[in-house]
């Protein structure tokens, strides 16, 4: 028994002094654009970079934000560049926004969420330092990258819980859902908003459909991820989970119907913020804010197999 207890220790140490060291080094594109550098001593000299965009809302750079502390993106960093990938992760702009002070939310728009990824894929770009560069979004950041990574601009595209149809339609799906009787009413401020139509609210959606949203909004529901993916002339990976209760697997299915040559990853268990759900709908949204559970290690073996095909 002693020799077996042993024996166990030295895996174990093998397997730690196995692990990379990983280095965390502030970067910042412009004032509105700062995020992490994740390195480790076990790059190449040019090693592929991988570059994360968040979700919705004022979303950081670890994937948090007010009422969401979940570390996901932070997680996912790591991993990845314990195989040798560099990552790049950066606050949303609206982060700096807030925190400044400086913020009207009527001057916001989907697009400039597009330029600024643009221009962190050109700053990376113009170092001549990285082999490949992967643009890889999460939620409302998928179709941000989508978008950002074509013509050429980017080597490869990740979509992680990315959404296939236009956010109205998504909007739309997920509230009838909580309430059936409500589908015709949101779908018919949607309607006004592409009319340019003014119209007044139920008070109960005021959250989305608010004056000072409404420009946002409908900059956003120009785009398309299902029409916007058939232009990418590079690798594809599409990942979804099976728990998703924002993004549906089915919303996966489409965007590889659209891109028959990507490759897909469903993966069972798994929820939109990336952890493992074992049980109900009460488990699933308790991870949202639990910060120190892991994201799924089957995620990141989809993302590091990904890259080295490349």
């Amino acid at each position: 028994m002693k020799h077996i207890i042993v024996t166990a220790v030295f895996l174990l140490v093998q397997l730690v002094s196995a692990q990379a060291k990983i280095s965390e080094t502030e970067v910042d594109i412009n004032p509105l654009t700062k995020g992490t550098l994740f390195t480790s001593d076990k790059m190449s000299k040019k090693p592929d970079l991988v570059i994360f965009i968040a979700g919705s809302g004022p979303t950081d750079r670890n994937g948090n934000q007010q009422g969401v502390q979940c570390n996901n993106l932070l997680y996912l960093a790591r991993a990845v560049a314990q195989e040798g990938t560099a990552v790049y992760a950066y606050d949303k702009r609206v982060v700096a926004q807030i925190a400044s002070g400086k913020i009207d939310e009527k001057e916001m728009r989907f697009n400039y969420y597009i330029d600024d990824a643009k221009e962190v894929i050109a700053f990376f770009r113009s170092k001549n330092q990285y082999r490949k560069i992967i643009v890889a979004g999460h939620s409302e950041g998928a179709l941000i990258g989508l978008v950002a990574a074509e013509d050429g601009r980017a080597d490869a595209y990740i979509s992680l819980a990315g959404p296939a149809k236009p956010i109205d339609e998504i909007i739309t799906k997920q509230i009838s859902a909580q309430a059936p009787t409500m589908h015709d009413e949101v779908k018919g401020y949607f309607d006004k908003m592409r009319k340019g139509e003014p119209f007044e609210s139920n008070p109960m959606l005021a959250s989305i459909f608010r004056e000072s949203v409404r420009p946002y909004i409908l900059s956003w529901m120009q785009y398309v991820p299902q029409d916007e993916i058939k232009k990418l002339k590079i690798p594809v990976l599409i990942v979804n989970g099976s728990k998703d209760l924002q993004v549906m697997p089915s919303e996966a299915e489409a965007l590889k119907a659209a891109k028959p040559d990507a490759k897909l990853v469903i993966i069972e268990n798994m929820n939109h913020v990336f952890k493992d759900i074992k049980g109900d709908a009460t488990e699933n949204m308790q991870s949202y804010n639990n910060p120190d559970l892991p994201v799924m290690p089957e995620l990141v073996s989809a993302v590091n197999q990904f890259i080295k095909t490349l």
